[in-house]
């Protein structure tokens, strides 16, 4: 019943349906990140933090995810499936992935008040890092076996957990590389 609803709103208003999940789904990563992994309590909650996040996947990456989905499968089109999927993994990880890296910690750093520079130099490359361990990965099997509708959705819910690292690395929580830990870490 929930999915017939979704895929109708998808089809009557598709970006605005995609933001709207967007927003939603980092904001409740951003809440796993503070209750799962830092365990501040809802006493000590930042609902602020949680806000940016919402703000961010709403505003930004929704809209620019479904949109660059959308390009990727009307540009990218080569001889066989597999090279078609290579060839949209290797733009998305080479364009859309560092661009929307900057953008989000930029826009944290600029929203929470602090140093972009600071922001950018301490959590960039961790990110990037991670980014590089978990999402070619996710995106072959989103391009290979998603219809284009759904890809956002898909990325959103393998993003609770990537955006609960990235609002933890926002944070200051840690660098996220493989165990290693800083005291002073960037947002996502």
């Amino acid at each position: 019943m929930a999915f017939r609803w979704y895929q109708a709103k998808l089809r009557s208003a598709p970006l605005l349906t995609q933001s709207i999940t967007t927003a939603v789904l980092f904001a409740t990563g951003d809440v796993m990140a503070q209750q799962g992994v830092d365990k501040v309590g809802l006493e000590r909650h930042d609902f602020a933090r949680t806000g940016r996040m919402a703000l961010y996947g709403g505003v930004v990456f929704g809209p620019a995810a479904t949109t660059w989905y959308g390009i990727l499968q009307r540009h990218i089109n080569l001889s066989t499936t597999n090279r078609t999927i290579a060839a949209r993994v290797a733009c998305d990880q080479i364009v859309f992935a560092p661009v929307n890296m900057g953008i989000f910690l930029s826009s944290m750093a600029y929203m929470e008040g602090s140093s972009i520079k600071d922001k950018l130099n301490k959590a960039y490359v961790p990110g990037m890092i991670n980014n590089f361990l978990l999402w070619p990965w996710v995106q072959s099997v989103n391009f290979k076996f998603v219809p284009l509708e759904h890809r956002v959705l898909v990325v959103n819910f393998v993003a609770l957990g990537w955006n609960c690292y990235l609002s933890y690395l926002n944070s200051g929580g840690g660098t996220g590389i493989a165990g290693e830990t800083e005291k002073e870490l960037p947002p996502s």
